[in-house]
């Protein structure tokens, strides 16, 4: 029997291990399909406090999980199959063991949806990005070129504007899904321009290691284009790892988790941090942060029911 279990190891799940096993509650990490979360995709991260000369992602993430293993949190490989959270104690199902635990933390994140090309996989992180408030500043006076034609990525374009010298918005219609008040401001914006009716299909230069264009293919002529740019930004969303609690915590329309009074779920015991609950901010620092007051949370519920 557990007191606590933190299904997730990013920057909420690592920040609610860190806080848990400081308050004695031995709690155990399951590290999930995508262990150490978005940051072990990301290079150099220049807005997380306390690093002012920047550190890499993957290195953030393993001090986070040492720090937590330093206050006796235990770390288990694989990943959630199934839980039931109809009674307590909570059930998990992990590469076939069964855990109970009187508490849950779910910080399972949010995936960013990609195009699915082997070419994006190989240069994620080197050029390829999924995040614009990540990533925008390393493009200070190049081109870039932003996919989709949702608000997302209007967000994405509008973001990048104030360093790139140019975005290029690729949408394979011949008009933008966005809402009228952002296609207004991307039209204004004499930075933005358009490429309509045109898909993404391959990212060069993975033998370079970098971005140096993208080839594109016109969907009603099917004629096929390069278009150069410094780095490509994927504007077509986020899908919140949520589908093992469908029908057991309440989520929004798109699947992200509710909360309320801090961190709890509808849920008594189950409680959310990161990504998994936020679709706004999505940023290390505000999962951390969303993070720590999970395990608050979460040592306050346990302690009012002894």
């Amino acid at each position: 029997m557990r007191d606590v279990v933190i299904m997730g190891s990013g920057c909420a799940g690592l920040t609610a291990a860190i806080y848990t096993a400081r308050a004695n509650l031995k709690p155990l990490v399951i590290q999930g399909l995508e262990a150490g979360g978005q940051l072990t995709l990301t290079t150099l991260v220049e807005n997380f406090p306390g690093f002012p000369e920047g550190v890499q992602g993957p290195e953030l993430i393993e001090r986070m999980r040492n720090q937590a293993a330093v206050f006796g949190a235990e770390f288990m490989d694989g990943h959630v199959g199934r839980v039931d959270l109809s009674r307590r104690p909570f059930t998990l199902e992990v590469e076939g063991q069964h855990i109970e635990t009187r508490a849950v933390i779910v910080a399972t994140g949010a995936s960013a949806k990609l195009l699915g090309l082997e070419s994006e996989r190989r240069l994620l992180g080197h050029g390829v990005s999924t995040c614009a408030t990540c990533d925008g500043y390393f493009y200070r006076g190049k081109d870039v070129v932003v996919v989709g034609g949702g608000d997302t990525a209007g967000e994405e374009a509008l973001f990048l504007t104030r360093y790139a010298n140019r975005v290029a918005l690729i949408h394979r219609r011949d008009q933008l899904r966005a809402s009228k008040i952002m296609q207004d401001r991307l039209v204004r914006n004499e930075k933005v321009k358009f490429i309509w009716n045109s898909v993404v299909v391959d990212i060069l230069d993975v033998a370079q290691g970098v971005v140096t264009g993208v080839k594109l293919r016109n969907v009603k002529t099917g004629e096929e284009t390069i278009h150069t740019c410094d780095g490509v930004f994927m504007g077509i969303g986020h899908q919140p790892n949520t589908a093992i609690f469908r029908g057991q915590v309440e989520m929004n329309e798109v699947g992200y988790l509710m909360t309320r009074e801090g961190s709890r779920t509808s849920v008594p015991g189950v409680f959310a941090a990161g990504d998994v609950q936020d679709h706004v901010y999505r940023q290390a620092v505000t999962a951390a942060g969303s993070g720590c007051m999970a395990a608050i949370d979460a040592e306050r519920f346990l302690e009012a029911e002894h």
